[in-house]
């Protein structure tokens, strides 16, 4: 199972590369457009991207890192790397968020409006239509191989979808003699940036922090109970490493069961927990049952 974890691993690198590469593109695109056509609104969406490519760049370096086999220091391995670099990637996203945000309102207050080229427009467009391609690539493989980090940088691949959108829309409204709505539209974009940014942040410190998901234990408790000679389970607690998820489990059994038998129902546990719900591994500790 550790060797298939790390090719799927290896694959979501390839999911990190393509961010790379686009936001890449797209964000020099953004910036020099912007330049020329006097948009505000689309010199914020070239901003978010350049940040899209510092967060891809963790998310790969992470995704490196966490490839690492387990050794003295780190005897689970090198899974978390995964959560730390999406982590990383959310703070990163939440102080340019703010920037934009800032950089908005002072212009809305000091009344400073621009009347953007409708090139500006285009140029959300096409970064639109190539950031779907890219989510719709990174979304499947980020379920294709379970990777948490990939699937942060698919949520950050559609809100570059949206704003790009907002953008291109903004841009022609202004076009259109309403120019307050560019500074409008940069107001917006920096507000979708600390949406994503907060989500990604909240999932990633759910887990660096031991959290799990009580409704899953509930549903692991339930189906270990109901192996045979399994009289009870007192005690299962679940810890995730980058996509994968330990258990402890804490069963009760007759104690005039053999060691033998007792550790057959053991291995059954743990088959079942893997191969029904994907776990990467399992715990399990016998107790005898007070009679």
């Amino acid at each position: 199972m550790i060797k298939q974890r790390y090719q799927q691993i290896k694959a979501a690198e390839g999911g990190a590369l393509l961010s790379l590469v686009a936001y890449f593109c797209i964000a020099i695109l953004k910036l020099l457009v912007s330049f020329y056509a006097h948009s505000e609104a689309l010199r914020a969406d070239g901003l978010n991207n350049f940040t899209d490519l510092i967060s891809s760049i963790t998310v790969l370096i992470g995704l490196q890192i966490s490839r690492k086999p387990s050794d003295q220091e780190h005897h689970y391995g090198h899974w978390k790397s995964e959560n730390i670099a999406s982590l990383v990637t959310s703070l990163i996203m939440i102080m340019v968020g703010l920037q934009v945000c800032i950089n908005a309102l002072i212009n809305i207050f000091q009344n400073e409006t621009s009347m953007p080229d409708p090139w500006a427009g285009l140029a959300g467009l096409v970064s639109a239509g190539i950031m779907v391609l890219v989510y719709e690539f990174n979304r499947r493989l980020a379920r294709k191989v379970h990777s948490t980090a990939l699937l942060a940088a698919a949520k950050d691949n559609l809100s570059d979808v949206w704003t790009s959108l907002g953008t291109a829309v903004a841009v022609i409204a202004a076009a259109l003699k309403i120019p307050w709505l560019d500074n409008g539209a940069a107001l917006v974009i920096g507000g979708l940036i600390l949406k994503t940014a907060w989500d990604i942040f909240r999932d990633s410190s759910f887990s660096l922090s031991d959290g799990f998901d009580e409704k899953k234990l509930v549903q692991y408790q339930q189906a270990v109970a109901q192996i045979p000679f399994v009289r009870g389970v007192k005690k299962i607690r679940g810890r995730s490493y980058g996509d994968n998820i330990f258990l402890e489990v804490v069963v009760l059994m007759d104690p005039d069961l053999t060691v033998r038998r007792s550790h057959a129902v053991t291995e059954q546990i743990e088959h079942l927990l893997q191969n029904k719900y994907n776990i990467f591994d399992v715990d399990v500790h016998v107790e005898p049952t007070v009679n």
